[in-house]
């Protein structure tokens, strides 16, 4: 049977009466069976209405289960697949015994499980330290503290590891989807924490969000405050030195059949470009990475670093056609390896305001190399000269040795292949016309251009030239290299990014891992090495077009199209991707990308000419200060706003107390009513029954369900009390 509104009062009077502190508000605790409470509106409308009618301890604890949910998700992208799996099974774990309302598991059973995860984050990265370990053990140990939340002293453990565990999320991402997450997720802990703070009357669950909101505005000027003026470190804020090279997706040092296929399939941004100068065609955007020199019969590598001497400045620029400059902004992201990619071909090092300063120098091999890894998002600038022809080239002082290791071909590979280079060898009269055949043969026969080739095997490059034919980008700059070098002609493999996307928003070129690629460079007596791009000979509408408009993808049988056709999804799509790149390139460049010079100019700009630790400490508590009584004094001269129900009600105790039946500090509104009621109270009859009605609807409003067609409101509250009225006086 449904309980009428005057029973739920009967219930919550006791309640009430209970102290604060001695009621359980723990669900699934060890302590006595908790007694249903009904002094809440309903938290969360959007569940089921079993859940709407939960007591408010299991409300609590499922809110709080919530939030450390919301916690843990952002890291299950780069968590074990075991670790997610056992956060997820304690979760429900938790959530069912607080719905059931059993007890916890104990001490001897949670230890034993505890140790084992951690032991299996031991055998997963054969450390405890480090990034990877200290988060994969703080996610387990958070859930894990879920189960032993016996005490209040518990609830706040799990709230303070659940906020240092929020800051986490920024060792991996940075972006503005991940700050959104953060700060939803910061509003939700916040609000579990005010949940548990009332003794009394819980505001509904809509309110405390709001609340929870307000607080983390209110900390927004001091935040603004110290992250314009807290001195800046050197180096990522965000980032640990043992795990720079992990999980980086991008160009490697090496190319073997199906690595740049595979990686064409990524729209993740390797950087973008700010032109100082007008952008070149499509055609001529060449961005110069690794240059490959060693083949193996599978896989090509590059030279070994002891025999790639540095090129001066002035020698780097040497060429015997007039190129055209183009100086370029770039920020690169994070990709673990020491080059930079600039259009080809760069004429100087890259300079940078990275701190601490980023130093590169180009060798001869035209490669252009900082002096570290780029383990976070860097910022440089550099000028490229452009040639019709591609770039002349001095060589090397060891220019011998270098073009013997550029004809080289590992014994034992390939046969059809080299017979046939043999063949076009003698039939031409010079390198040239050599390389024009094979660009011929390429450009006539039946080859196409695949993301998705067949697999080859020990003779590769006579599979894809004879029986195939079908291939990336790679397997034509490599097949064309060793046909080159079959022919005794010098080649080699250059790999880097093709193409490029201008943002009409913001005026920036967006490179992607889409836009990879690989050509060749041959030797050519009195011009130097000259690139060859054999794709361009099987399919040159994807050097004029980026990989998405040329080779459009579809998933589920072309369900799903991916392209740049009217009915492309994501080309109706694609003003917004525009825009939200744009806002995260602002992002990129002004919040990230603030470093000690942005602040040290910021400052100069305000006249703040002499800057040291003194100064700044000084600027840094005088503005924080400053921050601080902005919102501090509002909040002290603004007056507690009396609960409208509470003012009714406190007009009608002040009304009793004339009649000399004051309520006691001890006494709830039932216990009240029947001492209103009883024989010794002063009050006629219909008074004590105009009073006994006004202290049940008080009750219902207050403390009650309040739902159905006798539903109580604080108008009708009103209404009652000004009927008893007339019969106090």
């Amino acid at each position: 049977m449904n309980k009428s509104p005057h029973n739920d009062v009967a219930e919550s009077e006791d309640s009430e009466a209970q102290p604060p502190a001695s009621r359980p508000f723990i669900s699934g605790s060890d302590s006595a069976p908790l007694q249903a409470t009904t002094d809440v509106k309903p938290g969360t409308l959007w569940l089921s209405n079993h859940f709407n009618t939960l007591a408010r301890d299991k409300s609590d604890t499922l809110l709080l289960i919530v939030a450390c949910a919301m916690v843990l998700l952002p890291h299950v992208a780069h968590l074990p697949i075991w670790t997610s799996l056992t956060c997820s099974l304690v979760l429900m774990w938790r959530i069912a015994i607080t719905w059931r309302g059993n007890r916890l598991p104990p001490l001897g059973l949670l230890l034993p499980l505890a140790l084992l995860t951690m032991l299996g984050v031991y055998a997963g990265e054969h450390t405890l330290f480090g990034r990877d370990a200290g988060v994969s053990m703080l996610v387990l140990l958070l859930t894990f503290k879920l189960l032993e939340m016996r005490a209040r002293r518990d609830v706040f453990v799990v709230l303070f590891l659940s906020f240092f565990l929020v800051l986490t999320t920024f060792f991996y991402s940075q972006s503005i989807v991940t700050a959104l997450l953060v700060i939803a997720t910061i509003i939700v802990l916040l609000t579990a924490q005010l949940s548990f703070q009332f003794t009394g009357a819980v505001p509904h669950l809509r309110k405390r969000l709001r609340m929870g909101a307000f607080i983390l505005v209110l900390a927004v000027p001091l935040t603004l405050v110290l992250f314009l003026l807290f001195p800046r470190i050197q180096g990522p804020l965000w980032g640990m030195p043992g795990d720079a090279f992990g999980g980086r997706t991008g160009m490697s040092d090496s190319m073997a059949p199906g690595t740049i296929s595979q990686l064409a399939m990524s729209d993740d941004i390797a950087y973008r470009v700010k032109f100082i100068d007008p952008a070149p065609a499509p055609a001529q955007r060449y961005w110069r990475g690794a240059v490959l020199t060693r083949f193996d019969g599978r896989t090509w590598t590059r030279r070994t670093a002891s025999t790639l001497p540095i090129v001066s400045p002035d020698a780097s620029s040497v060429g015997k056609t007039s190129p055209q400059t183009i100086r370029q902004q770039v920020t690169m992201e994070a990709s673990g390896q020491r080059w930079l990619f600039a259009l080809e071909t760069p004429q100087f090092p890259a300079t940078s305001e990275s701190s601490p300063p980023l130093r590169s120098h180009i060798n001869y091999d035209r490669e252009l190399l900082a002096d570290r890894p780029i383990t976070e998002r860097t910022r440089y600038d550099v000028s490229s000269a452009i040639y019709s022809q591609g770039p002349p080239s001095e060589g090397a002082p060891d220019e011998a040795a270098a073009l013997r290791q550029s004809v080289a071909l590992p014994p034992g590979f390939n046969p059809r292949t080299i017979a046939f280079a043999h063949t076009l060898r003698a039939k031409a009269s010079s390198d040239a016309e050599v390389v024009k055949a094979v660009l011929d043969f390429f450009h006539h026969e039946n080859f196409s251009y695949t993301l998705e080739p067949p697999l080859l095997g020990h003779d590769g490059v006579d599979e894809f030239l004879f029986a195939t034919r079908a291939g990336f980008c790679e397997h034509y700059s490599s097949a064309f290299v060793v046909l080159m070098r079959a022919a005794n002609i010098p080649a080699r493999v250059v790999t880097g990014y093709q193409g490029g996307e201008i943002n009409p928003v913001d005026g920036f070129m967006t490179v992607r891992q889409s836009d990879a690629h690989a050509w060749a460079e041959v030797w050519l007596e009195g011009r130097g090495w000259v690139r060859v791009d054999p794709t361009a000979a099987v399919a040159p509408e994807r050097i004029q077009q980026s990989l998405n408009q040329f080779l459009p993808r579809s998933f589920l049988g072309g369900l799903i199209n991916i392209g740049s056709s009217p009915d492309s999804w994501l080309n109706k799509l694609h003003i917004v991707r525009e825009n939200w790149e744009a806002l995260s390139n602002n992002w990129n460049q002004w919040v990230l990308n603030y470093t000690p010079d942005k602040q040290k100019s910021l400052l100069q700009y305000f006249g703040i000419q002499q800057l040291d630790w003194r100064a700044l400490v000084g600027l840094l508590v005088g503005f924080g200060t400053f921050a601080m009584a902005v919102v501090a004094l509002p909040l002290l001269f603004v007056r507690n706003k009396i609960d409208p129900l509470d003012k009714v009600y406190s007009g009608f105790c002040n009304r009793m107390v004339k009649h000399g039946m004051t309520r006691q500090p001890h006494e709830g509104p039932g216990a009240y009513r029947e001492r209103l009621c009883g024989e010794a109270s002063p009050l006629t009859p219909k008074a004590k029954s105009a009073a006994a009605l006004f202290l049940k609807a008080y009750e219902t409003l207050r403390y009650g369900t309040n739902h159905g067609t006798d539903k109580v409101t604080l108008a009708s509250l009103k209404a009652q009390f000004n009927k008893l009225k007339p019969l106090l006086s």
